[in-house]
Formats: C-alpha cells, sequence, structure tokens
C-alpha cells in the first residue's frame, strides 16, 4: 500500500468525520461506501469504520463537554435502551425479512426528517413549560447548553423520557437487523421525544455513537478484521476530521444544522428504499 493510497484514507476519514461529527452521526455510513469503491474488502472496510466511529467520538469528546454540549446523564440512560434493543435484534434476524426491514426504516427516516424539519426554529424551554417531576427531574436530566446567539447559556428540560426509551429501543433494534449505525435514529429520537436542542442532541450522540463502537471494535479486532495499514491513516484523518466537525457544530446556528440533517436523513431514506428492491449502493456499519 503506498503512500497515495494511505493520503487518500486519510482524506476521506477527513471529510467523513468531519460531516459526521458535527450531525452526531457514526461516519460509517459515509466512509464504508467510499472505502468499498476504493478497492477495499467490506469486512476490512467495516472495520475501519469502527475505527474511525471510535476516533470520531474520542476526537470531538473533549470539545464538545468542555462546550458544555454533551449531556451524560441522558447518554448513559438513552444507551441503556438502545443495548437492549440491540440484542433483540441479534436475536430476531434472519425472522424478518430484509426488504420489509429496508422499508420500514425508509419510513422512520422520512418520518423522522419530517418532524425535524418541523421543529426547524430553536427555542429555549421555560421552567412553565414542562413538569419538573418526572423521570427526567427524578434522574436529573435537565441542563444549559451555551448559545453564542444570545451570549449565554440557555436552560432546557428533558421531556417525556419513556417515549425517548422506547425510541431508542427501537433505534438499537433496527441498528443490529440492518447493520446500520443508531446514530441516525439516536438524533431525531432525543429531538423530537426529548425535545433536545439540536446541537445538544448532535453532542449527545457523538458521546454515544463511541461507546457502542468501542464495544463493537473489541470483536473485529479479536477476529483480526483490523488492518493497521487502513486503520491507521484512517484514525488519524478521523480525530482531526472530528476537530473540525466539532468546532463547525459549536460556530453553526441551530437551524441551520437541523436542515443540514434532515437533508442527510432524506438522502439516507433514498438509499434504504434503493435497497429494498436490490439496488444497493453502499451499506454502513
Amino acid at each position: 500500500m503506498g503512500i497515495e493510497f494511505a493520503a487518500w484514507l486519510f482524506a476521506i476519514a477527513l471529510i467523513t468525520s468531519a460531516l459526521g461529527g458535527a450531525l452526531g452521526m457514526a461516519s460509517g455510513i459515509f466512509i464504508v461506501p467510499l472505502l468499498i469503491a476504493s478497492g477495499i474488502d467490506m469486512h476490512a472496510a467495516v472495520a475501519a469504520s469502527i475505527v474511525s466511529v471510535i476516533a470520531c467520538s474520542c476526537g470531538s469528546a473533549a470539545p464538545f463537554l468542555n462546550g458544555g454540549f454533551t449531556n451524560i446523564r441522558v447518554a448513559i440512560v438513552l444507551e441503556v435502551a438502545t443495548t437492549l434493543g440491540a440484542l433483540t435484534g441479534v436475536f430476531l434476524i434472519g425472522v424478518l425479512p430484509v426488504r420489509f426491514l429496508f422499508l420500514l426504516f425508509t419510513a422512520v427516516l422520512a418520518v423522522s426528517a419530517w418532524q425535524m424539519l418541523a421543529r426547524r426554529r430553536e427555542r429555549a424551554v421555560e421552567e412553565a413549560e414542562a413538569r419538573p417531576g418526572g423521570w427526567a427531574g427524578a434522574l436529573r436530566l435537565h441542563s444549559t447548553y451555551p448559545d453564542r446567539a444570545r451570549a449565554r447559556d440557555v436552560f432546557y428540560r428533558v421531556q417525556r423520557v419513556p417515549l425517548g426509551l422506547a425510541l431508542m429501543y427501537g433505534a438499537g433494534l433496527i441498528s443490529a437487523l440492518l447493520g446500520i449505525g443508531s446514530g441516525v435514529l439516536k438524533i431525531p429520537a432525543m429531538d423530537t421525544a426529548l425535545r433536545l436542542p439540536i446541537k445538544v442532541s448532535s453532542a449527545t450522540s457523538n458521546f454515544m455513537i463511541g461507546v457502542t463502537a468501542a464495544a463493537s471494535g473489541v470483536a473485529y479486532f479479536a477476529r483480526g478484521d483490523i488492518d493497521p495499514a487502513i486503520a491507521g491513516p484512517v484514525a488519524l484523518g478521523s480525530v482531526i476530521g472530528a476537530l473540525l466537525g466539532a468546532k463547525f457544530l459549536m460556530a453553526i446556528s441551530g437551524d441551520r444544522l437541523r436542515l443540514l440533517f434532515v437533508a442527510v436523513l432524506a438522502l439516507l431514506a433514498v438509499q434504504m428504499l434503493l435497497a429494498a428492491f436490490g439496488i444497493e449502493i453502499g451499506r454502513a456499519a
């Protein structure tokens, strides 16, 4: 493997991780099809994408945490439901028709995009808008995030935690059945169910996908699927790209970030719809 190919892998990882880091999605959704198109074996590409997700999450974790965007309490609570859903999905693999799963995922993406677009305008949640009690109050999930436009920290209340847990369970279930990153479903769930600000949703999702990918990475490493010649440039590019993505997220307005995420959801919905009819463009882990 020459220096030119290593530089190409670095560039792919940098660009995809910058986009994935800004949106809080697994960069594997973007990087796997590009790696396969570059002539890399499917298993090696998926393993490299796992490394990319871990590096992306680690690279952007510090800026998001220091910036006050990541809600760790929310991440820990939701990760439990996502993990349970993923374990359920493992046992259901092969039971449900693949075409049905792709069509279901297409519908979920389309509805998520519509709901996120309907909530385009970001606004602060006032004290009177949500009950202080409930699951969120008991678990102390409410928090603040910095708003540069207002030059102050904005308080937000986490709402409808049971609904959020149910959606996270479904995200983990569909993720396991289709072999895709669940970050693309976590953010709409946090946005529409928990009513989190879009920047908080993206930063928290970025933290969560790193935890999930780290568990998967151990299995890929044990099987010998991780090729250092491929994973090395990908990891380096992912760390730098994640840092750029974190700066982009903190600088862009919530409305524009929401529109960008909706556009990505629409593209993925089209991809899954084509896959339902046997037209494979590339599928991410």
